[in-house]
């Protein structure tokens, strides 16, 4: 029997994704993290488990018109949860980018600016008072009328439209015009109206060109096509638009991402000229608050703009404060480099969910239970003990704090550490060790222990001579400020430096034109797929070759089954209830819609014709079930299919399934998906691989089986640079590139450039004391081993 103030969260027979019934307490009022390789499940015990039951209990307090939609949203797999409090998640999965959406909006600090200007602003005299919301761009009274409040407007020319003169219309001239029948239609209209489709463009007059190009008009014409042999093609009424309204139609309309792209390719964008890029009216400009308009505010680094804040007056005084208050923990977690006009697709996941973090600090909020997600995650060192004060400072007003992590220190500043594994997938699910954080250096199968309270690691590699170098710059960009930089080709390079130093500007300018790259893959973070439609065996061209295979079984040949039936993105072989999804969209009033299983094929996506067909016992949905490790041994002896698996294993996805939705991976996981891609291409010639932190949201062992991969590609001639905050494999690079030494304007510069002990030593940056141990725990390489 728990009494009402049970000091725990008392979890038993917990069995979501791959947990095996596992019953645990874990403490409440206490730091605690859930740590594991991954895919061990820690994410599904604290997310998937403790979270999502703290949520399904809020659904039920709801109206029962509601609950009635949410109860298909389905309760974890859990015998009983005892004494859990409500929940808070802080994830790192990003919702759909707005280039709207900026620092601001997501941490409330541009509402209280507006309303500083509104009640405290200097108003031109005789000008009326304005509202809060004519200072925003996302509102009508704000929005300048001319780019709707979007900065920016996009112009195309006769010269983009037009790359090649020499070409007639009917030759395709006009390159911005789409093609197949639509881009006929177009040429024939033109035709119809009297123009010479025949002639080189630059033989038109100049009346015509700009009409052609330019006009709004959208004349109707009967249309009669030229006859194809064997083809009877009627006359038809045709509907003419200008190269500029079918690229600005398409830009701002069209659904499909690569249609944007192409016309994207036609335009050239522009700070508009009637706001001059600040998004507002002139009304709200001619307001200001120290001599400084809200835009020349907004765009300050956010430690700059808490030093300009100061109110004399009694309003004036309480909203300066207040913004102050609000800005400091932003600051206090190495984000005050960032500007509240910053927008929020140009963050990355781990600052967007430590701004997230400083919002709920202010919140007030206590009693309650924070789930976070790698909230290190692109944290140099020298910021992670400001994140354990705050996390500290939360635990402090009477929160519970369960954070899922991987970065030692803060396992180390843990109160409680939940150790699940001991490997990934079906080898893993079960609780190693939940308790004081020494005490899991008793736990004799935890991987976590072994490096938490390892020896030294191994040798340190053979320092490798460079074959040349790449230079690139120099670049003004951002916080860069003419920085020139050089790349050694042929060697592992790591770029450091803390947040918003300029790192990922610096390695952004490297590109397929410059002197001795070659061919260049850049390995980024974006998801593969926005949709669960879109999932690891049908990005990685796997699911192809599992479709033939099933098209060649006895069984689907006698049903006259081809490799179509067993796609689950056309009609046919697929559930047409959920079309193939397996899942199907819940529209919730006032909170995010959200997916539930398909109630007719349980989430198979398949028919149940198409389900009769097996290989080696086997349908095609379990199969798209079984994780990369277990499809590895049950396609053993099928080469196209075992060589892109073993590319994922080698990359550290064994525990994923094939059919994990695109929507559930994370970045990390997204990025070592797409270098598994390319590792099984056939590689010739050199290559320069640019990678963004690629060991986000990795364990120290996971680490490990990655970076043998990368040193790999090294080895074999190719040309590696990362991006990196984690200190073990910066000390195990050939060359580092730090930068620094501050974010924002502070930052910008190269502070140091050598070998891992030489920028270990380099006096004035941030890295140095932090790389240094890290070199000192690797044992020196044998001697004559170093170059």
């Amino acid at each position: 029997m728990h009494t009402p103030h049970d000091p725990y969260v008392r979890v038993r027979g917990a069995r979501e994704h791959n947990l095996q019934g596992v019953d645990v307490d874990v403490p409440r009022d206490a730091l605690v993290v859930f740590t594991g390789v991954s895919g061990s499940g820690k994410s599904s015990l604290a997310f998937g488990t403790i979270y999502a039951e703290a949520q399904r209990r809020y659904f039920e307090s709801v109206a029962p018109y509601a609950r009635r939609l949410i109860h298909q949203v389905g309760a974890p797999k859990v015998g009983e949860i005892s004494g859990l409090p409500p929940a808070v998640s802080l994830r790192q999965q990003r919702a759909a980018p707005t280039s709207r959406s900026s620092v601001g909006t997501v941490t409330n600090l541009s509402n209280s600016l507006r309303m500083l200007f509104s009640r405290a602003g200097d108003h031109p005299p005789g000008a009326e008072r304005l509202d809060s919301d004519a200072f925003s761009p996302n509102t009508a009274a704000g929005a300048c009328p001319r780019c709707h409040g979007l900065g920016r407007v996009h112009r195309t020319s006769e010269e983009l439209l037009v790359p090649d003169p020499s070409l007639s219309v009917r030759e395709g001239a006009i390159a911005a015009w789409p093609g197949a029948w639509q881009g006929k239609n177009l040429r024939d209209v033109l035709d119809a109206l009297g123009h010479d489709v025949d002639r080189p463009w630059r033989e038109l007059p100049a009346e015509q060109r700009e009409w052609i190009l330019f006009t709004d008009e959208q004349p109707v014409v009967t249309v009669h096509p030229v006859r194809d042999a064997g083809r009877i093609q009627r006359p038809y009424q045709g509907t003419y638009m200008s190269a500029r309204r079918y690229v600005m139609k398409t830009f701002a309309e069209s659904r499909s991402a690569a249609l944007r792209a192409k016309a994207e390719r036609f335009l050239t964008s522009a700070p508009c000229p009637a706001c001059g890029g600040s998004r507002l009216r002139p009304e709200a400009l001619a307001v200001t608050f120290a001599g400084r308009t809200i835009a020349e505010l907004a765009a300050l680094p956010l430690t700059e703009l808490a030093g300009t804040l100061h109110g004399s007056s009694g309003a004036a005084r309480m909203l300066t404060d207040d913004l102050k208050s609000r800005i400091a923990p932003v600051v206090e977690l190495g984000l005050g480099y960032l500007s509240l006009d910053r927008s929020t697709p140009t963050l990355s996941a781990g600052e967007l969910q430590r701004l997230r973090l400083a919002t709920q600090l202010r919140s007030g909020l206590f009693g309650v239970v924070y789930v976070l997600d790698e909230p290190s995650a692109g944290l140099h060192p020298a910021d992670t003990e400001a994140l354990l004060t705050v996390l500290q400072r939360l635990k402090d007003a009477g929160n519970s704090l369960f954070v899922v992590e991987h970065h030692l220190d803060v396992v180390r500043g843990a109160d409680w550490v939940v150790d699940v594994g001991p490997l990934a997938g079906e080898h893993g699910g079960r609780v190693l060790h939940s308790g004081p954080v020494a005490a899991l250096a008793e736990v004799a199968g935890s991987a976590t222990a072994r490096f938490l309270f390892g020896g030294p690691a191994g040798p340190r590699r053979r320092v490798r001579r460079p074959r040349g170098r790449v230079t690139v710059g120099p670049v003004t960009r951002h916080n860069l400020r003419a920085v020139t930089a050089e790349f050694p080709l042929g060697v592992f390079t790591a770029v450091t430096g803390v947040s918003g130093s300029g790192k990922s500007t610096l390695i952004g300018e490297i590109t397929e034109e410059l002197p001795g790259v070659g061919r260049l893959v850049s390995v980024d973070q974006r998801p593969i797929g926005r949709t669960p439609r879109s999932n690891l065996a049908t990005y990685t061209g796997l699911f192809d070759v599992v479709r033939k295979v099933f098209a060649g079984t006895e069984t689907a040949r006698e049903l006259g089954y081809g490799v179509g039936r067993f796609s689950f993105n056309v009609a046919g072989g697929r559930c047409e209830t959920c079309q193939g999804e397996g899942f199907v969209s819940v529209e919730l009033l006032f909170l995010p819609s959200t997916y539930a299983p398909c109630p007719d094929c349980g989430g198979a996506r398949y028919n149940r014709e198409t389900l009769r067909v097996r290989y080696r016992g086997r349908t095609i949905a379990q199969v798209l079930d079984m994780t990369v490790e277990g499809a590895a041994e049950f396609f053993a002896d099928t080469p196209a299919v075992a060589r892109s698996l073993e590319t994922l294993l080698d990359v550290g996805l064994g525990y994923l399934r094939l059919g994990q939705p695109a929507t559930e991976l994370s970045g990390g996981e997204a990025q070592r998906i797409k270098l598994a891609s390319e590792l099984q291409r056939g590689r010739r010639g050199h290559t320069l691989y640019l990678l963004d932190e690629p060991t986000t949201g990795l364990h120290p062992a996971d680490v490990q089986v990655l970076m043998r991969q990368l040193h790999g590609l090294v080895d074999s001639g190719h040309t590696v640079i990362v991006v990196e905050h984690d200190m073990s494999v910066v000390a195990d690079a050939d060359w580092v590139l730090d930068l620094g030494p501050g974010g924002g304007d502070a930052g910008g510069r190269i502070v140091a450039a050598g070998t891992p002990a030489e920028v270990a030593g380099a006096p004035g940056s941030a890295t140095a004391p932090h790389l240094a141990r890290a070199v000192a725990s690797a044992s020196p390489p044998a001697a004559g081993e170093r170059d």
